[in-house]
């Protein structure tokens, strides 16, 4: 009963639900676009979820973060987090992690992983899990906030451009941006969705696509992407699936 509004869809049914239950994704980060990516996977039934978050709840977050509430003030919010989701379906498993995302420390949470969903708010951890999305092979979900407005894409390794392709590692200048909520809330749908397409192989999904949504003005724009000839971080594998080719 609890599935039974996606399962009548004939691009899931009960054979999808199987394979739903029996998939493992990677939440990197517990914020805003975490909120609601967590909650929609949860709610739909992925069966195994990981919340990696190294801080705690803060008043200044529940303008956005929506996973938290003002009890859970102080508490981390990967355990906070995985409180909610566990409230919310008692039926799946979900791994609260407190720790700091580095090349060091993603790569054994990565074990049995089939999806890496980006919810983080800085380019440095981006770059790592984009690094690490290469070397495990598992696709990445990227999505990025700020203001009223937001950008989602999906990297397959192998097959699409990486993040360095488009964010270079260079660019290491971060500012604190303001935010409003319903801008996460897009853009963390965006990435739910895409992960469960992802899980089926159904659908069109944003490989080889940036897609950018304006809230202002509702407007929303999809640019195709291109590898980058000299990017260092997956020049070399995608080398080699252009000269199979």
């Amino acid at each position: 009963m609890r599935y039974a509004r996606q399962t009548i869809l004939p691009q899931i049914g009960i054979g999808g639900q199987a394979k739903l239950f029996k998939a493992c994704v990677l939440i990197a980060g517990a914020g805003g676009l975490g909120s609601i990516s967590s909650y929609y996977l949860a709610a739909a039934g992925i069966g195994n979820l990981i919340i990696v978050d190294n801080d705690t709840v803060e008043l200044s977050n529940l303008n956005r973060q929506i996973i938290h509430c003002e009890a859970d003030l102080g508490k981390p919010k990967a355990v906070s987090a995985a409180q909610s989701l566990e409230r919310l379906n008692s039926s799946i498993r979900i791994r609260p992690v407190k720790v700091k995302i580095t090349d060091a420390s993603i790569c054994h949470l990565l074990e049995n992983v089939d999806i890496i969903v980006d919810a983080c708010d800085n380019i440095q951890t981006r770059h790592v899990l984009n690094r690490a999305s290469l070397k495990k092979k598992i696709p990445y979900i990227f999505g990025g906030v700020n203001g009223f407005d937001g950008m989602a894409s999906t990297f397959i390794p192998g097959k699409t451009p990486c993040f360095n392709c488009l964010f270079s590692n260079k660019d290491r200048r971060e500012t604190i941006t303001g935010i409003i909520g319903p801008a996460a809330g897009i853009i963390g749908s965006f990435q739910a969705m895409e992960a469960i397409k992802l899980l089926l192989d159904i659908g069109k999904n944003l490989s080889n696509r940036l897609i950018r949504v304006s809230g202002m003005d509702m407007r929303t724009t999809v640019t195709p992407l291109e590898t980058h000839p000299a990017c260092p971080t997956c020049h070399g594998i995608n080398s080699k699936k252009e000269n199979s080719q």
